[in-house]
């Protein structure tokens, strides 16, 4: 260690040149763990939200499986009879176009989620008043409150121009990156299959989904085999949000090679400083300095560099990012900016650690001339 805090102390341009790069890695790393944070809340906050752990839809549904399943309500309730089934309610889900009235025609788009009011899907308001049964009440998320709705508005959506009254707020719950709207069941019928009026016998018993809590170890096989339906854990229904998969596999890819480059420049590096050093490596081990000793000098030197550089580099994105919260799908999360900044240091150890096996290479008789 001793040789170690001399090299950072003797060359200390050069070790702040290599720090400087490592830390704006640190704050590429903050920034992308945000942003890929903050896409997958505008994409699913409202299905993690949801007080269930499986989904059951139509047996024939595939892909985006809230656009290609309709099931009964009568599949609910047989769903609720069968053993290991704490609840199970239907839920629908409708992107649909709006209008906002009395602002000259705002247009605003919606993810309706239909639930049945005093049932255990439906939220709580932060303010206003719940769903209720027989109404055009919704219950409106921060998103579409940021668009200029307030309590008390009325909206127009769907083809039939079925009428919306906000009588409540959530908080953050978004779909697909749009914002989302509780609806009763009955009204999310109406948007549904766009129908003015009273609905058909078929149609006010449809819905998109059953919303189960399971017990552990409940064999959904066998149930869904007797009901004809397709269940899935809730996490496994991520991927229906439209645009979800591509966007999680996209920003995956940019923080894989943002972390092997990461890798490469400090092994750079660290190959061209012990390249420079090799003859006074060879002087140590001529006057019996072990190459263990050594070799564990020189990756302290490298974790000291990364352990520094990484701490000020998250301390700068995390400064960034607090500026671009709500100016963009942006969410800082504790356990991912600790992921990447301990990606981070590993990856540049392992490729420091690389570059540095070249001194078990360097032979004592270099210190004597041996040589040239």
């Amino acid at each position: 260690m001793y040789l170690a805090l001399r090299d950072l102390r003797t060359a200390r341009g050069r070790f702040a040149l290599i720090g400087s790069v490592v830390g704006m890695i640190a704050v590429l790393g903050v920034i992308l763990s945000g942003l890929a944070s903050g896409l997958a809340d505008s994409g699913i906050s409202a299905l993690r939200a949801l007080p269930v752990n499986h989904l059951a839809f139509e047996q024939s549904a595939t892909g985006e499986l809230f656009s290609r399943s309709t099931l009964t309500t009568d599949t609910a309730r047989r769903w609720a009879g069968q053993p290991g089934v704490r609840k199970a309610e239907p839920l629908g889900q409708e992107l649909v176009h709006a209008q906002l009235d009395g602002t000259g025609g705002k247009q605003l788009d919606l993810a309706v989620f239909g639930v049945q009011p005093g049932g255990f899907l439906a939220p709580a308001p932060q303010s206003g008043r719940p769903l209720a049964d027989g109404t055009d009440g919704v219950l409106v998320s921060h998103e579409i409150l940021q668009e200029g709705v307030k309590i008390g508005d009325h909206l127009t959506a769907g083809q039939a121009g079925t009428e919306l009254t906000v009588v409540g707020a959530i908080g953050h719950a978004s779909f697909g990156h749009v914002g989302v709207v509780y609806a009763p069941l009955a009204l999310w019928q109406r948007l549904h299959y766009g129908l003015p009026g009273a609905l058909p016998e078929a149609a006010a018993h449809q819905a998109t989904a059953v919303a189960l809590r399971l017990a552990p170890g409940i064999d959904t096989a066998a149930i869904d085999h007797r009901l004809g339906t397709r269940t899935f854990e809730k996490t496994a229904t991520y991927a229906a949000s439209p645009g979800y998969t591509a966007e999680s596999s996209t920003m995956t890819l940019i923080r894989g090679f943002l972390y092997a480059i990461s890798a490469l420049v400090v092994g750079s590096f660290f190959t061209v400083w012990t390249i420079q050093r090799r003859h006074e490596i060879a002087l140590l081990k001529a006057i019996g300095a072990s190459t263990g000793y050594i070799l564990r000098d020189a990756l302290t030197q490298a974790a000291a560099v990364l352990l520094a550089a990484t701490g000020a580099g998250t301390a700068v994105g995390l400064a960034l990012g607090g500026a671009m919260n709500g100016s963009a799908p942006f969410s800082l999360q504790a356990g991912q900016v600790a992921l990447a900044a301990i990606l981070l240091i590993v990856l540049g150890l392992a490729g420091a650690a690389a570059a540095i096996r070249r001194i078990t290479k360097v032979q004592a008789l270099s210190a004597l001339g041996a040589n040239r």
